[in-house]
């Protein structure tokens, strides 16, 4: 039932249940929600994301779908990189920065096994897609 979950309801949902609704998505990807600060309104927004694991850092994908422009998650958050993540009911601060090299292949590879459209959405567009990393500040 969450796979069809999408955008703001997706938040209210996840935040209502402490993710036991939205936190599965679509082919079973897991979805975390990442708070940014608007990089022109200051204010908070929330972001349902797939996410993946990397040694106790967690691993989102800006890819808008493979549309020609980042999304503006990845801009508030290269204008300030101090998010907060929730995965379930658990909430923590954590620094977000760029993957790049070696460690974006990697990272790239492994959030194409959770999910393959990644794969298309990079063949769409011109832009490289932006792998964030997210630090957790526990």
């Amino acid at each position: 039932m969450s796979g069809y979950l999408f955008g703001e309801e997706h938040v209210r949902r996840y935040l209502e249940t402490d993710g036991e609704v939205g936190y599965r998505w679509r082919n079973d990807a897991p979805i975390l929600i990442l708070t940014t600060t608007g990089r022109k309104s200051g204010e908070p927004r929330l972001r349902p994301l797939i996410f993946g694991e990397d040694d106790g850092r967690y691993v989102v994908v800006a890819s808008q779908g493979g549309k020609p422009t980042h999304p503006d998650w990845y801009l508030n958050l290269t204008a300030h990189p101090d998010v907060h993540v929730q995965i379930k009911g658990d909430r923590f601060p954590a620094r977000a920065r760029t993957a790049e090299g070696e460690e974006r292949e990697r990272l790239w590879r492994q959030m194409a096994q959770i999910w393959p459209p990644y794969d298309d959405y990079q063949q769409k567009t011109e832009r490289r897609i932006p792998v964030v990393v997210l630090d957790p500040e526990r």
